[in-house]
């Protein structure tokens, strides 16, 4: 007796696909407790992600043709290394197919594709309270960053900021 295995396919994300990949969005914030972080709507990710300029890329994972997951990413460079890389802002797998490899899968299938165009390396951010998602990335080999802390300014600080006048 065969059994029939669910089959899982990774594509590349396409403008039709705006609304899943931010529906999938906040899934992620409101599964990491920061839904109320995210402002963002679809039109943003239409204007940004399929625009003239694209500032992201995602992969979408199916599996028997069913949104799994998402992986949005960019690229990056690193002045040190002297190389370029990728920054994975995004990594989400929907909670029924979780267990299934399918982040794995995402992860390695940007970090295949972007070393054909020079890449070095993957950086990513995890919540520093999500033990489960720190987990799941030092048992792939993506550690943890003992001597960095990401800093950011946002919103009203930001515009006030970058409209200071120079002195």
């Amino acid at each position: 007796m065969t059994v029939d295995l669910p089959k899982i396919i990774i594509r590349p994300g396409r403008i039709e696909d705006v609304e899943t990949i931010h529906a999938a969005i906040l899934r992620l914030g409101a599964h990491t407790g920061a839904h109320q972080e995210i402002t963002s709507t679809p039109e943003d990710l239409r204007t940004y992600g399929f625009g003239e300029k694209p500032a992201f890329s995602t992969l979408i994972a199916e599996v028997d043709g069913e949104f799994a997951g998402l992986c949005l990413h960019f690229p990056i460079f690193s002045t040190w290394m002297g190389r370029p890389g990728v920054y994975v802002q995004d990594l989400y797998v929907e909670e029924r197919f979780r267990g299934r490899r399918i982040g794995e899968r995402l992860l390695r299938r940007v970090a295949r594709e972007c070393r054909k165009d020079g890449s070095a390396y993957l950086r990513l951010s995890v919540d520093s309270d999500n033990e489960t998602a720190k987990a799941f990335y030092e048992r792939l080999g993506i550690a943890w960053s003992s001597y960095e802390q990401v800093q950011k300014i946002v919103g009203d600080a930001f515009f006030a900021f970058a409209d200071a006048p120079e002195e």
